[in-house]
C-alpha cells in the first residue's frame, strides 16, 4: 500500500469556490417525470431543528443551510412537523404573542410549526407515475408551498419522509412562476385567524 503524502501547494491568487450548477441535460417541463422536481432525502441531507429552539435560531439555521423549510425533529429520526420561512414571518407568531402575552424572542419552533398531522403528503409510488404538471396541480389544489413525499413502510422500516417538493424549486426548474393561493392548515388555524 502506498503511504506517500499527496503533493500540497499554496492557493494561487484569484482562487474561487466552485458554484453549484443545475444538472445539465434535458430541461424540466410540465411533461417531465414528477420525481424530477423532488429533493430526494436519500441524496440530500434533511435540514432539521429541535422543537424547543427559539425562532431566531430557526431563521439562522435556514439562512446557514440555504433553505426555507426545516423538519422539526424532537427524537431523531422521527419528524414532529415542519417550520417554514413563512411561519417565522407570518401571522402565527403574532397570534401566539397576542394569545399568550409573550415577546417574539420567547417563542420556540413548537409554537409556530405545522404539526405532522396537518401536513399534506403524497406517496412516492404515486409521484413515480406522475408528471410535473400533476405536481403543479397538486401544489395549487392544496394551496401549499411544499409537499412532503412519503415512502410506504417496507423492508423492516415504517413509512419514511423520502422527499420534499418546493414551489420555489419547481419554478426554478421550469423557469416560470406558479400562481398559488395559500390555504389554512386546519379549522383551528382558520378559527385563530378569524379571532385575531
Amino acid at each position: 500500500m502506498n503511504t506517500q503524502p499527496l503533493h500540497t501547494f499554496h492557493f494561487p491568487e484569484g482562487t474561487c469556490i466552485a458554484q453549484a450548477q443545475p444538472p445539465t441535460g434535458v430541461p424540466v417541463t410540465l411533461s417531465s417525470p414528477g420525481r424530477a422536481v423532488m429533493t430526494d432525502l436519500t441524496h440530500v441531507r434533511a435540514a432539521t431543528i429541535a422543537p424547543d429552539m427559539p425562532l431566531a435560531e430557526a431563521r439562522q439555521t435556514m439562512i446557514h443551510q440555504g433553505v426555507r423549510l426545516l423538519f422539526v425533529v424532537g427524537a431523531m429520526p422521527c419528524v414532529d412537523g415542519l417550520i417554514t420561512a413563512n411561519d417565522l414571518e407570518g401571522e402565527r407568531p403574532m397570534q401566539v404573542i397576542n394569545r399568550r402575552q409573550v415577546r417574539y424572542e420567547d417563542l420556540t419552533v413548537a409554537d409556530v410549526m405545522a404539526p405532522l398531522a396537518a401536513l399534506d403528503a403524497i406517496g412516492l409510488e404515486d409521484l413515480s407515475h406522475a408528471n410535473v404538471a400533476q405536481v403543479v396541480a397538486t401544489l395549487k389544489q392544496v394551496g401549499r408551498r411544499h409537499l412532503i413525499v412519503v415512502q410506504k413502510a417496507g423492508n423492516g422500516h415504517g413509512a419514511r419522509v423520502r422527499g420534499v417538493i418546493s414551489q420555489t424549486q419547481v419554478e426554478r426548474q421550469l423557469g416560470q412562476p406558479i400562481a398559488l393561493i395559500e390555504t389554512a392548515n386546519s379549522f383551528a388555524e382558520i378559527r385563530s385567524t378569524l379571532a385575531a
